[in-house]
Protein backbone atom coordinates (compact mmCIF):
# COMPACT_ATOMS: atom_id res chain seq x y z
CA UNK A 1 0.00 0.00 0.00
CA UNK A 2 1.53 3.29 -1.16
CA UNK A 3 0.97 6.92 -0.12
CA UNK A 4 1.82 10.04 -2.12
CA UNK A 5 2.34 13.16 -0.03
CA UNK A 6 0.17 15.70 -1.80
CA UNK A 7 1.87 17.51 -4.68
CA UNK A 8 5.40 16.66 -3.54
CA UNK A 9 5.56 13.49 -5.60
CA UNK A 10 7.04 11.67 -2.60
CA UNK A 11 5.54 8.18 -2.79
CA UNK A 12 6.36 5.57 -0.15
CA UNK A 13 4.86 2.55 1.57
CA UNK A 14 2.18 3.45 4.12
CA UNK A 15 4.76 3.20 6.89
CA UNK A 16 6.91 6.04 8.14
CA UNK A 17 9.63 5.65 10.76
CA UNK A 18 9.16 8.09 13.63
CA UNK A 19 12.61 8.57 15.14
CA UNK A 20 11.67 10.31 18.39
CA UNK A 21 11.86 7.08 20.48
CA UNK A 22 15.38 6.16 19.29
CA UNK A 23 16.61 8.85 21.69
CA UNK A 24 16.01 6.23 24.37
CA UNK A 25 18.02 3.51 22.60
CA UNK A 26 21.79 3.05 22.78
CA UNK A 27 23.42 4.19 19.57
CA UNK A 28 24.53 0.78 18.16
CA UNK A 29 21.03 -0.67 18.69
CA UNK A 30 19.35 2.45 17.27
CA UNK A 31 21.53 2.39 14.15
CA UNK A 32 20.85 -1.31 13.64
CA UNK A 33 17.09 -0.76 14.04
CA UNK A 34 17.00 2.06 11.48
CA UNK A 35 19.07 0.06 9.00
CA UNK A 36 16.73 -2.90 9.42
CA UNK A 37 13.80 -0.60 8.70
CA UNK A 38 15.44 0.57 5.47
CA UNK A 39 16.40 -2.95 4.41
CA UNK A 40 12.81 -4.09 4.96
CA UNK A 41 11.39 -1.35 2.76
CA UNK A 42 10.73 1.74 4.90
CA UNK A 43 11.82 4.83 3.00
CA UNK A 44 10.40 7.75 5.01
CA UNK A 45 12.15 8.81 8.22
CA UNK A 46 10.95 11.65 10.45
CA UNK A 47 13.02 13.30 13.19
CA UNK A 48 13.65 16.75 14.69
CA UNK A 49 16.42 19.02 15.90
CA UNK A 50 14.73 18.88 19.32
CA UNK A 51 15.01 15.07 19.58
CA UNK A 52 18.48 15.15 21.22
CA UNK A 53 20.66 12.63 19.30
CA UNK A 54 17.95 11.25 17.00
CA UNK A 55 19.30 13.05 13.90
CA UNK A 56 22.82 11.79 14.59
CA UNK A 57 21.66 8.19 14.89
CA UNK A 58 19.56 8.49 11.75
CA UNK A 59 22.44 10.02 9.81
CA UNK A 60 24.85 7.28 10.76
CA UNK A 61 22.33 4.54 10.00
CA UNK A 62 21.40 5.82 6.53
CA UNK A 63 24.83 7.05 5.42
CA UNK A 64 25.63 3.78 3.65
CA UNK A 65 22.53 3.81 1.45
CA UNK A 66 22.00 5.82 -1.78
CA UNK A 67 20.72 9.26 -0.76
CA UNK A 68 18.03 9.36 -3.41
CA UNK A 69 16.54 6.09 -2.20
CA UNK A 70 14.98 7.44 1.00
CA UNK A 71 13.34 10.58 2.34
CA UNK A 72 14.21 12.55 5.47
CA UNK A 73 11.86 14.94 7.23
CA UNK A 74 13.16 16.94 10.17
CA UNK A 75 12.03 20.00 12.10
CA UNK A 76 13.19 23.30 13.57
CA UNK A 77 11.68 24.97 16.66
CA UNK A 78 13.35 28.27 15.66
CA UNK A 79 11.50 31.49 16.38
CA UNK A 80 13.65 33.69 14.16
CA UNK A 81 15.71 33.47 10.97
CA UNK A 82 19.11 33.37 12.70
CA UNK A 83 18.13 30.32 14.78
CA UNK A 84 16.52 28.77 11.71
CA UNK A 85 19.83 28.78 9.81
CA UNK A 86 21.73 27.44 12.81
CA UNK A 87 19.28 24.56 13.19
CA UNK A 88 19.36 23.76 9.49
CA UNK A 89 23.15 23.58 9.32
CA UNK A 90 23.32 21.37 12.42
CA UNK A 91 20.63 19.07 11.03
CA UNK A 92 22.43 18.70 7.70
CA UNK A 93 25.65 17.85 9.53
CA UNK A 94 24.07 15.36 11.94
CA UNK A 95 22.04 13.70 9.19
CA UNK A 96 25.13 13.48 6.97
CA UNK A 97 23.30 14.88 3.96
CA UNK A 98 23.39 17.86 1.62
CA UNK A 99 19.62 18.36 1.66
CA UNK A 100 16.49 17.61 3.62
CA UNK A 101 13.43 16.39 1.76
CA UNK A 102 10.85 18.04 4.02
CA UNK A 103 11.89 20.72 6.49
CA UNK A 104 9.15 21.49 8.99
CA UNK A 105 8.40 24.23 11.46
CA UNK A 106 8.09 22.33 14.74
CA UNK A 107 4.74 23.01 16.44
CA UNK A 108 4.83 26.82 16.27
CA UNK A 109 2.16 28.77 18.15
CA UNK A 110 1.29 30.51 14.87
CA UNK A 111 1.54 29.78 11.16
CA UNK A 112 4.73 31.42 9.79
CA UNK A 113 4.05 33.50 6.68
CA UNK A 114 5.98 35.96 4.52
CA UNK A 115 6.34 39.42 6.04
CA UNK A 116 5.05 38.37 9.47
CA UNK A 117 8.10 39.95 11.09
CA UNK A 118 9.87 36.71 12.09
CA UNK A 119 11.72 36.08 8.83
CA UNK A 120 11.02 32.37 9.25
CA UNK A 121 9.12 31.72 6.04
CA UNK A 122 11.55 33.84 4.04
CA UNK A 123 14.37 31.68 5.46
CA UNK A 124 12.52 28.51 4.42
CA UNK A 125 12.08 29.86 0.91
CA UNK A 126 15.76 30.82 0.67
CA UNK A 127 16.86 27.40 1.96
CA UNK A 128 14.78 25.80 -0.78
CA UNK A 129 16.30 28.13 -3.38
CA UNK A 130 19.76 27.05 -2.21
CA UNK A 131 18.82 23.38 -2.56
CA UNK A 132 19.22 22.64 1.14
CA UNK A 133 15.58 21.63 1.46
CA UNK A 134 13.12 20.33 -1.11
CA UNK A 135 9.71 20.92 0.48
CA UNK A 136 8.29 23.12 3.22
CA UNK A 137 6.23 21.56 6.00
CA UNK A 138 4.69 22.44 9.32
CA UNK A 139 3.77 20.32 12.34
CA UNK A 140 1.16 21.25 14.91
CA UNK A 141 -1.16 20.05 17.64
CA UNK A 142 -3.46 23.07 17.37
CA UNK A 143 -6.36 22.83 14.92
CA UNK A 144 -6.45 26.60 14.40
CA UNK A 145 -2.79 26.71 13.33
CA UNK A 146 -3.20 23.62 11.14
CA UNK A 147 -6.23 25.17 9.40
CA UNK A 148 -4.33 28.44 8.90
CA UNK A 149 -1.48 26.55 7.28
CA UNK A 150 -3.85 24.77 4.90
CA UNK A 151 -5.63 27.98 3.95
CA UNK A 152 -2.36 29.83 3.38
CA UNK A 153 -1.31 27.61 0.48
CA UNK A 154 2.30 28.07 1.62
CA UNK A 155 3.01 24.53 2.78
CA UNK A 156 3.63 21.24 1.03
CA UNK A 157 2.87 19.04 4.03
CA UNK A 158 1.13 19.13 7.39
CA UNK A 159 2.05 16.84 10.27
CA UNK A 160 -0.84 16.53 12.71
CA UNK A 161 -2.04 14.09 15.42
CA UNK A 162 -4.22 11.47 13.77
CA UNK A 163 -5.44 8.13 15.06
CA UNK A 164 -8.67 6.25 15.58
CA UNK A 165 -9.14 8.38 18.70
CA UNK A 166 -9.24 11.55 16.60
CA UNK A 167 -12.26 13.81 16.88
CA UNK A 168 -14.51 14.74 13.98
CA UNK A 169 -12.70 18.09 13.80
CA UNK A 170 -9.37 16.29 13.45
CA UNK A 171 -10.78 14.18 10.62
CA UNK A 172 -11.92 17.36 8.90
CA UNK A 173 -8.32 18.66 8.96
CA UNK A 174 -7.26 15.60 6.96
CA UNK A 175 -10.09 16.15 4.47
CA UNK A 176 -9.10 19.79 3.98
CA UNK A 177 -5.48 18.80 3.45
CA UNK A 178 -6.50 16.32 0.77
CA UNK A 179 -8.68 18.93 -0.97
CA UNK A 180 -5.78 21.41 -0.91
CA UNK A 181 -3.29 18.93 -2.37
CA UNK A 182 -1.19 18.95 0.81
CA UNK A 183 0.59 15.87 2.07
CA UNK A 184 -0.75 14.68 5.44
CA UNK A 185 1.71 13.07 7.85
CA UNK A 186 0.03 11.43 10.85
CA UNK A 187 1.86 11.82 14.14
CA UNK A 188 0.71 10.16 17.35
CA UNK A 189 -0.81 7.33 15.32
CA UNK A 190 -0.80 5.28 18.55
CA UNK A 191 -1.91 8.30 20.60
CA UNK A 192 1.32 8.40 22.57
CA UNK A 193 1.12 4.73 23.53
CA UNK A 194 -2.52 4.73 24.64
CA UNK A 195 -3.47 2.61 21.63
CA UNK A 196 -2.09 -0.85 22.29
CA UNK A 197 -3.23 -2.72 19.17
CA UNK A 198 -1.00 -1.85 16.24
CA UNK A 199 -3.01 -3.86 13.71
CA UNK A 200 -6.21 -2.00 14.57
CA UNK A 201 -4.36 1.32 14.36
CA UNK A 202 -2.99 0.35 10.94
CA UNK A 203 -6.38 -0.89 9.71
CA UNK A 204 -7.84 2.52 10.58
CA UNK A 205 -5.13 4.24 8.55
CA UNK A 206 -5.95 2.19 5.45
CA UNK A 207 -9.23 4.12 5.20
CA UNK A 208 -7.29 7.29 4.42
CA UNK A 209 -5.22 6.95 1.23
CA UNK A 210 -3.82 10.48 1.65
CA UNK A 211 -2.34 9.79 5.11
CA UNK A 212 1.22 8.67 5.84
CA UNK A 213 1.48 7.42 9.45
CA UNK A 214 4.83 7.72 11.19
CA UNK A 215 5.10 5.11 13.92
CA UNK A 216 7.31 5.86 16.91
CA UNK A 217 9.59 2.82 16.88
CA UNK A 218 12.27 1.80 19.35
CA UNK A 219 12.12 -2.00 19.34
CA UNK A 220 12.51 -4.58 16.60
CA UNK A 221 9.20 -6.28 17.38
CA UNK A 222 7.37 -2.96 16.91
CA UNK A 223 9.04 -2.49 13.56
CA UNK A 224 8.18 -6.02 12.46
CA UNK A 225 4.51 -5.56 13.36
CA UNK A 226 4.10 -2.53 11.09
CA UNK A 227 6.12 -4.08 8.30
CA UNK A 228 3.81 -7.09 8.37
CA UNK A 229 0.80 -4.76 8.27
CA UNK A 230 2.22 -3.01 5.20
CA UNK A 231 2.76 -6.33 3.44
CA UNK A 232 -0.66 -7.68 4.43
CA UNK A 233 -2.90 -4.68 5.21
CA UNK A 234 -5.49 -5.68 7.83
CA UNK A 235 -9.15 -4.91 7.23
CA UNK A 236 -11.02 -2.96 9.88
CA UNK A 237 -13.24 -5.76 11.17
CA UNK A 238 -16.37 -5.52 13.29
CA UNK A 239 -14.36 -6.77 16.27
CA UNK A 240 -11.78 -4.04 15.70
CA UNK A 241 -14.50 -1.39 15.42
CA UNK A 242 -15.93 -2.59 18.72
CA UNK A 243 -12.51 -2.16 20.33
CA UNK A 244 -12.19 1.31 18.80
CA UNK A 245 -15.52 2.39 20.31
CA UNK A 246 -14.50 1.05 23.72
CA UNK A 247 -11.24 2.99 23.53
CA UNK A 248 -13.06 6.17 22.54
CA UNK A 249 -15.44 5.77 25.45
CA UNK A 250 -12.60 5.12 27.90
CA UNK A 251 -10.70 8.19 26.71
CA UNK A 252 -13.64 10.57 26.46
CA UNK A 253 -13.02 13.95 28.03
CA UNK A 254 -9.71 15.43 29.05
CA UNK A 255 -6.61 13.27 28.78
CA UNK A 256 -2.93 13.87 28.14
CA UNK A 257 -1.80 12.92 24.62
CA UNK A 258 1.84 12.70 25.66
CA UNK A 259 3.09 15.31 23.18
CA UNK A 260 5.60 16.66 25.71
CA UNK A 261 5.24 20.35 24.88
CA UNK A 262 4.60 21.06 28.57
CA UNK A 263 8.20 20.13 29.34
CA UNK A 264 10.58 20.99 30.89
CA UNK A 265 9.03 21.23 34.34
CA UNK A 266 10.95 23.43 36.80
CA UNK A 267 10.11 20.93 39.55
CA UNK A 268 11.47 18.03 37.49
CA UNK A 269 8.11 16.28 37.00
CA UNK A 270 7.99 14.00 33.96
CA UNK A 271 4.59 15.39 33.02
CA UNK A 272 3.96 13.59 29.74
CA UNK A 273 4.09 10.21 31.53
CA UNK A 274 2.83 11.10 35.00
CA UNK A 275 -0.26 12.88 33.63
CA UNK A 276 -1.25 9.67 31.81
CA UNK A 277 -0.50 7.15 34.55
CA UNK A 278 -4.16 6.40 35.33
CA UNK A 279 -4.82 5.57 31.69
CA UNK A 280 -1.68 3.49 31.39
CA UNK A 281 -2.62 1.49 34.48
CA UNK A 282 -6.15 0.89 33.21
CA UNK A 283 -4.99 -0.23 29.80
CA UNK A 284 -1.73 -2.07 30.36
CA UNK A 285 -1.06 -2.87 34.01
CA UNK A 286 2.55 -3.98 34.30
CA UNK A 287 4.84 -4.41 37.28
CA UNK A 288 7.22 -1.77 35.96
CA UNK A 289 4.86 1.05 36.98
CA UNK A 290 4.99 -0.07 40.62
CA UNK A 291 8.76 -0.30 40.89
CA UNK A 292 10.66 2.31 42.98
CA UNK A 293 11.69 4.14 39.80
CA UNK A 294 8.08 5.05 38.95
CA UNK A 295 7.05 5.57 42.56
CA UNK A 296 9.76 8.24 42.77
CA UNK A 297 8.63 9.77 39.47
CA UNK A 298 5.04 10.01 40.63
CA UNK A 299 6.03 11.35 44.06
CA UNK A 300 7.62 14.34 42.30
CA UNK A 301 4.06 15.57 41.71
CA UNK A 302 4.01 16.58 45.38
CA UNK A 303 6.71 19.13 44.52
CA UNK A 304 4.58 20.91 41.89
CA UNK A 305 5.20 24.66 42.10
CA UNK A 306 1.83 25.53 40.53
CA UNK A 307 3.70 27.97 38.32
CA UNK A 308 1.27 27.39 35.45
CA UNK A 309 3.96 26.89 32.80
CA UNK A 310 2.73 23.44 31.79
CA UNK A 311 -0.86 24.69 31.56
CA UNK A 312 0.14 27.61 29.34
CA UNK A 313 2.17 25.39 27.01
CA UNK A 314 -0.43 22.64 26.52
CA UNK A 315 -1.72 22.77 22.93
CA UNK A 316 -4.92 21.02 24.08
CA UNK A 317 -5.71 23.56 26.81
CA UNK A 318 -5.55 21.03 29.64
CA UNK A 319 -5.42 22.02 33.30
CA UNK A 320 -2.20 20.03 33.66
CA UNK A 321 -1.58 20.56 37.41
CA UNK A 322 -5.09 19.30 38.19
CA UNK A 323 -4.58 16.36 35.83
CA UNK A 324 -1.31 15.48 37.57
CA UNK A 325 -2.98 15.61 40.97
CA UNK A 326 -5.80 13.29 39.85
CA UNK A 327 -3.30 10.83 38.39
CA UNK A 328 -1.25 10.88 41.60
CA UNK A 329 -4.33 10.15 43.69
CA UNK A 330 -5.28 7.26 41.39
CA UNK A 331 -1.72 5.92 41.54
CA UNK A 332 -1.71 5.92 45.33
CA UNK A 333 -5.04 4.12 45.34
CA UNK A 334 -3.62 1.37 43.14
CA UNK A 335 -0.56 1.08 45.37
CA UNK A 336 -2.94 0.53 48.27
CA UNK A 337 -4.54 -2.33 46.36
CA UNK A 338 -7.66 -0.61 45.09
CA UNK A 339 -8.63 -1.12 41.43
CA UNK A 340 -9.19 1.91 39.23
Amino acid sequence: MKVTLGKTGITVDKNGFGALPVQRVEKPAAVALIRRAYERGIRFFDTARSYTDSEEKLGEALAGFPRGSYYIATKTPAGNAADFWKDLEVSLEKLQTDYIDIYQFHNPAFCPKPEDGTGLYEAMREARRQGKIRFIGITNHRIAVAEDAIESGLYDTLQFPFSYLSSDKDLEVEERCKAAGMGFIAMKALSGGLIANGRTAYAFMTRFPNVLPIWGIQREEELDEFLECAENPPALTAKMLEAVEKDKAALAGEFCRGCGYCQPCPAGIEIFMCARMSLLLRRAVTKQYFEPYWQEKMAKIEECLHCGRCRSRCPYGLDTPALLERNYQDYQEVLRGKPL
